[in-house]
């Protein structure tokens, strides 16, 4: 067997004769016949998986043989995939790679979000941007689009809070993920707590780091809560304000970008103070308008006087409650009593990122639907809500109680009855 043999770069691996312009030129060069090849590389391995060569080495995706024959992790050979097929109907973009223009980072970008614009305008922006320009403009494209729904949801899904206790150096460490737009909101809190003067400082402190600081201002901000600085009937609209960059149009339906997921821009803008800023195509700030209020407070009243809290069907809630517009203002409802009503934080949400809606009867009563349609009662699902046809409560019950609370109290009892039996406690 032929020995393989070594690689022996054209380069030579130290160039003192060299200038610094002349490697600049050379490794620009080098960058080019990369993205060449990468585009190559791309291209085969899209016929590889159209003709389902993977399977001769039976894997289960390319994807797989990918990882296996070519020493890429599996979140990045899925990528390779992915981006190779999705090249497939973006001619612009393929020409521009292939010649070397464009590097795979900024393809891989520009794969997610081409389907939803103007496939040679963003090729212009990517041959002018750096590739994390171009990450940011494409996910900004990607949050216009109605899936950008589902990520935000995956993203309240996610997040969490550890706490880990350190007794031998008398630490405790806290370990927080949360949506960005509620992150946002801590770190203002945090902020604000600086400003406020509310972290140590002195002389002595001076040398006290950047990190240390907001350590501080956050017990400060949990002390200020516990001294119950937050009041019953608050909205989150009064303690913070968040900059998020959204094209007009994109909120009523169209193409455009967003910084957030469109929904979620939608619930932050329900009941909150809105600054319009207009901006050219490159971000430049043409004219600032004034500050106003899409719930004034005048209206908050006579909500809060009406709904007392939530309105969510079996939510008591009356703490963090925002003012929800049933048709949305960019979608031409009024601000007004009649097409507002209360919900909390976490109802709000559901509202906009989780599919469920407020309908309106023929007699004009409004109503709470799921993703699947179904109606949310006002007072509880009753027990024929909850079975299908053809089965007998009186078996289920065991008993006189064919109350929904009777089968559910009957369902828990054997279940409970059915863990003894197998000594599990």
């Amino acid at each position: 067997m032929t020995a393989p043999q070594p690689f022996r770069s054209p380069i030579a691996a130290t160039s003192p004769d060299k200038s610094i312009d002349d490697l600049d030129a050379a490794i620009r060069r080098l960058a080019t016949g990369i993205n060449a090849q990468s585009y190559r590389f791309l291209v085969l391995v899209r016929e590889f998986d159209d003709r389902f060569g993977w399977a001769k080495w039976s894997c289960r995706s390319c994807a797989e043989w990918l990882a296996w024959r070519c020493g890429l992790s599996q979140s990045a050979a899925r990528e390779h995939v992915r981006t190779a097929h999705a090249l497939r109907t973006l001619p612009a973009i393929s020409a521009a790679f292939a010649e070397g223009a464009l590097s795979y980072s900024k393809v891989r970008a520009l794969t997610r979000a081409a389907q939803m614009h103007d496939e040679d305008l963003l090729l212009a922006y990517a041959l002018q941007a750096t590739a994390a320009q171009v990450e940011e403009r494409c996910r900004q494209i990607r949050n216009v689009a109605p899936e950008s729904a589902d990520e935000a949801q995956r993203s309240w899904r996610r997040r969490s809070l550890s706490i880990w206790r350190n007794a031998s150096n008398g630490t405790l460490r806290i370990t927080v993920e949360l949506p960005i737009e509620e992150g946002e909101v801590v770190a203002r809190a945090i902020e604000r707590a600086v400003e406020a003067g509310d972290v140590a400082s002195g002389p002595e402190l001076g040398e006290q780091s950047w990190h240390a600081q907001q350590a501080d201002a956050l017990v400060a901000v949990a002390k200020t809560y516990l001294d119950g600085g937050a009041s019953e009937s608050s909205s989150t609209a009064d303690h913070y304000q968040v900059v998020v960059h959204v094209d007009d149009k994109s909120l009523r339906g169209g193409a455009g970008r967003s910084d957030l997921p469109i929904d979620t821009v939608k619930r932050l803008t329900c009941d909150g103070s809105l600054l319009t800023i207009v901006e050219d195509v490159d971000g430049t700030p043409l004219d600032v308008g004034r500050k106003k209020r899409t719930v004034s407070t005048a209206l908050k009243r006579a909500l809060w006087s009406r709904d007392r809290g939530c309105t969510f069907p079996g939510c008591a809630n009356k703490r963090y409650v925002d003012a929800h517009h049933v048709r949305h203002w960019a979608d031409g409802g009024d601000t007004s009593v009649d097409n507002l009503t209360l919900l909390c934080s976490y109802h709000h949400r559901l509202l906009h990122e989780g599919g469920l809606r407020i309908a309106t009867g023929a007699d004009g009563s409004r109503y709470f639907q799921r993703p699947d349609g179904r109606v949310i009662p006002r007072c509880g699902y009753r027990l024929d809500d909850m079975l299908d046809d053809g089965i007998d409560v009186r078996a289920l019950c065991g008993d006189d109680d064919t109350s929904a609370e009777g089968w559910l109290a009957s369902v828990v009892n054997r279940r409970n009855a059915s863990a003894g039996a197998r000594g599990v406690t």
